[in-house]
């Protein structure tokens, strides 16, 4: 497909020939907010006087100037002209449809202001491409109506927070460093060299000390769009550098940041969606464990975790006897809603090896109806056995099937939340729709425990947000005994089962933060002397919380993956396919920031790759 960039002046008129109807674009109207006073003006300073997107029948007459891409040609005679609001039939006259379908332009003269080679992959939305050849050739791939989409609503939601934020609430917008130091706990940091042997920057997760640093400073309302970097793997909602909206206040309980959070959403969401109900509802994360197996559950649904360890009390089956012998032991159990009708007997086994392979448990599939044959001589024993407790319980029908684990409370939780997630995928695979597209379910996360101990040493603690969370008020004593049973301060946001934002009320005292990082976290406190020193000097009682831009935009567009609503995303492995970034130094640019690269043992084949044809990633 050839394309060309052109600059056409004519007059528009009526059409009068017979061609294909195109339909039109309504990117400006699914683009505007309800809130907003005026319509842009897209062709202010620029050659042109109008959008290809904008011309109806009301401008006719009239004579404008456009700029854009050549989408279609046929015969030499009409061109289909595109920009990044809409498509507009041009006729090269002889002859004289898109709404902009009622008129088209006549041409009088015609500037062509470049040329276009091939085309890897046509710009259309139906087209299939390979997301590799999306990111290496993204600058094409922005062209999309869909990519155009996501990045100017994008932009519109920034620009209404920001708006609520600094004009209707007072906040200050403020840029803080990039380049940073080491900070402890946490994920990952890259590393950046300096000219001082031995000395490196971090480039920080977040902003948090800095912001914490602006309360002392009496800066009592800070906000800031703010790029953030985790040195890890890409996933589909997450990526090395981020953006994140980032919220910090003085003198504010947990109940003051829900409701600012709740007012901003609800001011920026866009008008082409459903309205925003507040306030959102509330769940502590205790709840959200039992009843769905994870902390950020999609609430869009049922199929809720219940616990029916006192139906089995006194059973004689072997494995439940077992797991409520141990503490913490427990019988979980999951009602799957006509699971019998829409499962089939290799979901059910798939069912169990994933439980099996990922978290160890053992998964028992249980049906009501007798002729089933799937059921295990165990699940029929107990059948025979609980029967009537278990349906009069879990309120079971006819054609549902139960999944049954037992175990430690968190693990047993833990598997069924992940096959409740997979269950849904199995019945929506099969025509059920459980979870809305279009409903947005917000849900506030609460009272989340301080500590957690660490993977790979377990009788060590870890902070579960960030070792700057306060303690609840009401557990502050057990820091000094039992540290492990403490709560937080900590709350998050969650949507349609994602999280899509976290934060705490902070310690604002030196000498609970110094406890707290010394005694029970055993963190090197000279790393933070410098935000210890400062809370010693008057520091107000101050929270906050940070926003995931990139996924909230990703959930309010229904977009795949974040990368859909980032302008240069990096890789599902972190490279920029486009760029070819990161890549080599020569030595003589090393040796400034004392670094020396060892290679590994097949150096040769790493040293050789690196003057080889880019070949971008599958």
């Amino acid at each position: 497909m050839l394309c060309w960039l052109n600059r056409l002046h004519g007059a528009l008129s009526a059409p009068t020939g017979r061609i294909a109807h195109l339909r039109p674009s309504s990117l400006r109207r699914r683009l505007a907010l309800s809130s907003q006073r005026r319509i842009p003006e897209f062709s202010s300073f620029v050659a042109r006087t109008n959008t290809c997107g904008e011309l109806r029948s009301s401008h006719l007459g009239q004579e404008v100037t456009l700029c854009g891409w050549i989408q279609y040609r046929r015969q030499n005679v009409f061109l289909v002209l595109r920009d990044s609001h809409g498509l507009i039939q041009v006729v090269i006259p002889q002859d004289e449809k898109m709404p902009t379908g009622e008129i088209e332009i006549k041409v009088k003269t015609a500037e062509l202001l470049n040329s276009c080679k091939k085309l890897p992959f046509e710009i259309k939305d139906f087209v299939k491409k390979t997301e590799a050849l999306r990111l290496q050739y993204r600058y094409l791939d922005l062209r999309s109506f869909q990519m155009q989409y996501n990045l100017r609503l994008r932009s519109q939601m920034v620009m209404k927070m920001r708006e609520y934020l600094c004009n209707l609430h007072g906040f200050v917008d403020v840029e803080t460093p990039t380049l940073f130091k080491r900070t402890p706990g946490g994920a990952k940091e890259f590393v950046i060299p300096s000219r001082e042997p031995g000395k490196f920057y971090c480039l920080p997760q977040s902003p948090q000390q800095f912001k914490q640093l602006l309360m002392v400073g009496g800066l009592d309302r800070y906000f800031q769009v703010a790029r953030c970097y985790r040195d890890e793997g890409s996933r589909p909602d997450r990526q090395p550098e981020f953006t994140q909206i980032d919220i910090e206040m003085s003198f504010v309980d947990q109940t003051g940041i829900q409701s600012l959070i709740e007012g901003l959403l609800q001011y920026s969401w866009p008008s082409d969606k459903d309205p925003v109900v507040v306030p959102f509802p509330s769940m502590t994360f205790a709840e959200a464990l039992a009843s769905y197996g994870t902390d950020k559950p999609d609430t869009r649904f049922g199929m809720k975790i219940v616990d029916i360890s006192n139906v089995f009390r006194n059973t004689e089956v072997g494995f439940l006897q077992d797991a409520l012998s141990k503490p913490q032991g427990t019988v979980k159990a999951m009602c799957i809603s006509e699971g019998a009708k829409y499962l089939k007997r290799k979901d059910i086994e798939s069912i169990r090896k994933f439980a099996a392979d990922h978290f160890n448990q053992e998964v028992l599939p249980i049906f009501l109806k007798a002729n089933r044959n799937w059921n295990s001589p165990v699940a029929k024993s107990i059948m025979e056995e609980q029967r009537s407790g278990l349906t009069r319980l879990m309120e079971i029908q006819e054609d549902d099937v139960v999944l049954l684990t037992a175990g430690e409370h968190k693990k047993a939780c833990s598997v069924l939340g992940k096959l409740r997630l997979e269950c849904a995928d199995l019945l929506e695979a099969r025509g059920l729709v459980l979870r809305d597209p279009a409903l947005f379910s917000f849900l506030w996360v609460v009272d989340f425990p301080l500590f957690l101990p660490k993977e790979e040493k377990p009788e060590k603690l870890e902070s579960a947000h960030h070792p700057f969370t306060a303690p609840h008020p009401s557990d502050v004593q057990l820091l000094y005994s039992e540290p492990e049973k403490v709560r937080s301060q900590h709350y998050d946001l969650v949507l349609n089962g994602n999280e899509i934002g976290g934060g705490s009320i902070r310690i604002h005292d030196a000498e609970l933060q110094r406890y707290i990082l010394a005694e029970l976290l055993k963190e090197d406190v000279k790393l933070l002397s410098h935000l210890l020193q400062a809370l010693e000097f008057g520091a107000p009682p101050h929270g906050g919380i940070a926003l995931g831009l990139d996924r909230l935009i990703c959930l309010v567009t229904g977009a795949p993956s974040i990368r859909d609503v980032i302008a240069f995303p990096k890789s599902f492995r972190g490279h920029d396919l486009m760029s070819n970034a990161p890549d080599s130094l020569p030595p003589e640019e090393l040796k400034p920031y004392h670094i020396q690269v060892s290679w590994p043992a097949d150096s040769e084949a790493k040293k050789s790759s690196l003057n080889q044809p880019y070949c971008p990633e599958s």
